[in-house]
């Protein structure tokens, strides 16, 4: 019961961040519990005798793991030039406090800095350059004008009609094993020694190159038809279970019972 109450509550998560700009859904997986063995298999084929089958009982479920699934989301149209999608495997990269963390969040805000417009996440945070630098564009540069191309190099439309490279591109980074990755919040995933190293893909790190998408924002993966079916199973299956320990309470009674 305890098991399929995890359940219901990574259920729950998944529907409150069915909104939540890149957030992927979580899947809880369970493993049973240790057999008591009243009987192990065992045959003698001279004398053509034995048990061909264990006689083993188990002892129930715990849940091992909550496996993060990156399935590409939906691309939803915004038109905000600061606003990006990733297509692919890639993760920006966000510096915070000195430590770098990993998003599929690309709702960029400009922050007004003394050297420029600094693109942070929502909460403030910087986004990183392919140098491990903040990406700065110059005040007189208009936000309307930017553009970002599919490899995350930023670009500004003059006014001679031209464009003007910034000489600044979004780093966008892999992992060898994204599950391993740590959710800490505000749309953040840490590394950890299961994830192993970022891969960077302006390095040629990785085999896949993802590509940014200006004015487009991804979505949630969560499928709010698949997540009502998976709460009504994991209610189901509490409730079974409870069923189950009230049964087996008047089992004993009934068996008490005969005593008298």
């Amino acid at each position: 019961m305890i098991s399929q109450q995890l359940n219901v509550d990574t259920i729950a998560n998944n529907l409150a961040n069915v909104n939540t700009c890149g957030f992927k859904k979580e899947r809880l997986e369970f493993k049973t519990l240790l057999y008591e063995t009243i009987a192990r298999a065992s045959l003698d084929p001279a004398n053509r005798s034995g048990r061909p089958v264990n006689l083993q009982i188990g002892h129930g479920v715990r849940p091992a793991a909550t496996a993060r699934i990156f399935s590409q989301g939906n691309l939803e149209r915004t038109d905000h030039a600061t606003d990006v999608a990733i297509e692919g495997e890639g993760f920006m990269v966000v510096d915070r406090g000195g430590e770098f963390y990993y998003t599929k969040d690309g709702s960029m805000k400009a922050s007004i800095t003394d050297d420029g417009n600094m693109l942070v996440t929502t909460e403030g945070y910087p986004i990183v350059g392919i140098d491990d630098m903040p990406i700065y564009i110059p005040g007189d540069v208009s936000l309307l004008d930017l553009l970002i191309n599919e490899e995350g190099q930023l670009s500004f439309l003059n006014s001679a009609g031209e464009f003007e490279y910034l000489g600044a591109q979004i780093q966008l980074v892999q992992f060898s094993n994204p599950q391993g990755l740590e959710a800490v919040g505000s749309n953040l995933l840490r590394m950890t020694p299961a994830s192993g190293p970022a891969l960077s893909e302006s390095d040629d790190e990785t085999n896949r190159v993802s590509r940014i998408r200006q004015g487009t924002l991804e979505m949630s993966n969560v499928q709010i038809a698949d997540e009502m079916v998976s709460l009504i199973v994991a209610q189901r299956a509490y409730d079974i279970n409870a069923r189950a320990i009230n049964t087996s309470d008047e089992m004993l009674q009934t068996a008490n019972s005969l005593k008298r």
